[in-house]
């Protein structure tokens, strides 16, 4: 199936309908078939197109990491962006805006351009002000956790954002540059218990996202943990998980 070229009023009804409620709000223009979008609040465009009042529904994204996210693009679809999605029904396509529009908001460098913009005026000269900025930071990540990760602890399914923890795979005093320490996916968004397991190097995740308990991990402990699902990591996570299966678990 291709874009209806020019799009008929049904479709670009629906399509406007989508952007609106997903936050990609700003008209963009008209590229072929293609209704072009951007957000006040994220970053890149999003182009969005139909075959008919019925679907199938396209998306295109402009950002390379979102687009890696995404998965599999439908290459045989031509149009704008670096990769274009092909959708069943106007429920994907809400979906599947919806989760651009996150990702666009916690993949770097987003969080980092709105940390130097936030720490730009302040004083760094003591450990009291070093603070301070640190905290901003953390602040930032949190939240960029919190899109990435959808609000939900990928181990728990917890949604209680006050018993969710932004954890670092590469703790923030070990990252050489603020885009370490700000990147997304040198964290997972944990509840408290699975957080402190974490960080204390009593379990990690292999390549695939599978489940590493340390020796160290008590019976009663790993009882108060419970079964974990494996976690959905891209090529990007690697790096970081590396690090803190090579210098934070505890092995032996």
């Amino acid at each position: 199936m291709t874009p209806e070229d020019p799009p008929g009023p049904i479709v670009r009804n629906e399509l406007q309908h989508a952007a609106h409620r997903n936050g990609w709000r700003i008209e963009d223009g008209v590229d072929g078939g293609w209704v072009l979008r951007r957000s006040s609040s994220a970053p890149g465009r999003v182009g969005l197109a139909g075959a008919g009042p019925q679907g199938p529904w396209f998306l295109a994204v402009d950002h390379p990491g979102v687009a890696a996210e995404l998965g599999e693009a439908a290459a045989e679809l031509s149009g704008p962006g670096v990769a274009r999605f092909a959708l069943p029904d106007a429920r994907a396509l809400h979906a599947a805006l919806g989760r651009v529009w996150e990702l666009a908001v916690a993949l770097p460098d987003h969080p980092l351009r709105r940390f130097e913009a936030e720490t730009a005026e302040l004083p760094r000269g003591t450990e009291a002000e070093r603070l301070v900025v640190q905290r901003k930071g953390q602040d930032v990540f949190r939240e960029s956790l919190l899109a990435y990760w959808g609000g939900r602890c990928p181990l728990t399914g917890i949604t209680d954002t006050a018993l969710l923890k932004a954890s670092h795979m590469k703790p923030w005093a070990d990252c050489a540059t603020d885009a370490e320490r700000l990147d997304p996916h040198n964290g997972l968004l944990l509840s408290a218990l699975w957080d402190a397991a974490f960080d204390a190097g009593l379990v990690s995740f292999d390549e695939a996202g599978a489940l590493l308990l340390s020796p160290h991990l008590t019976t009663t402990a790993r009882d108060a943990l419970g079964a974990a699902p494996q976690l959905a990591l891209v090529p990007a996570h690697q790096p970081y998980l590396r690090w803190h299966r090579d210098r934070v678990f505890r092995r032996t």
